[in-house]
């Protein structure tokens, strides 16, 4: 007897936690597309009820602030973003293909709008960088990573002999990152499409300007099998 209430409590508990877990997804959703327009400021647990036509009290019980709604929207475009840029290249071995792959990987998330303002992360960096605070540091964090993601990439890439042993591999990060926001930002601004093909052969230039005679070879392999120039 005992044992068949305690079953029926679980598997009643069990559907709660996951329409509990579909709610957080289906308001999450939602929430990096206003964040990636209008800002994390823009979200609130009432304006996000009202939309998704939820109750307030049940917004806020999966989230509990406004703050934790910023984060956790933070969160939850990370793992957007890595499914998109990172993820694809985990079958892809150390080397400048994996680097030309990870730079149109990025490309092609902010042109395809994977978020409806372009780059999530550039979007709130902007919001963000002159403040102070939990969100402010999330959004730091993320930058960091990335940074750093793409340094490892291409020092892992030197490392197989693709790139010149003296390779500034966070100088080059910098201004691969650099031409790639560029082209987000033009894009998303002016509607001007062309900017990523521009920032694709600023990218190609400059990993072809430090890439070994193996590494060319590579970068030219890539751009054959992607269509790059």
């Amino acid at each position: 007897m005992s044992g068949s209430t305690g079953g029926g409590t679980g598997t009643k508990t069990d559907g709660r936690v996951e329409r509990g877990n579909q709610t957080r997804r289906l308001v999450l959703g939602r929430t990096m597309d206003i964040a990636s327009i209008e800002g994390l400021e823009g979200l609130s647990l009432g304006r996000i009820a009202t939309e998704l036509q939820l109750s307030k009290s049940g917004v806020f019980a999966l989230f509990g602030s406004k703050e934790e709604l910023q984060l956790a929207t933070i969160r939850a475009a990370v793992a957007v973003f890595a499914e998109h840029v990172v993820t694809p290249l985990n079958d892809v071995p150390p080397g400048a293909r994996r680097v030309r792959e990870l730079c149109r990987n990025w490309l092609t998330y902010s042109s395809e709008r994977v978020f409806a303002g372009g780059c999530f992360f550039y979007a709130v960096a902007a919001e963000f960088d002159a403040r102070t605070g939990p969100v402010h540091d999330a959004v730091a964090r993320t930058r960091l990573d990335w940074n750093a993601y793409v340094e490892g990439t291409l020092t892992e890439a030197q490392a197989v002999g693709d790139f010149a042993g003296d390779l500034d591999a966070e100088q080059l990060a910098f201004e691969v990152i650099a031409l790639m926001e560029g082209a987000n930002a033009q894009s998303v601004l002016l509607g001007d499409t062309r900017a990523y093909a521009r920032a694709e052969r600023g990218v190609t230039s400059r990993l072809r300007g430090s890439a070994t005679e193996q590494g060319r070879g590579a970068l030219d392999a890539a751009d054959a099998v992607g269509g790059g120039e």
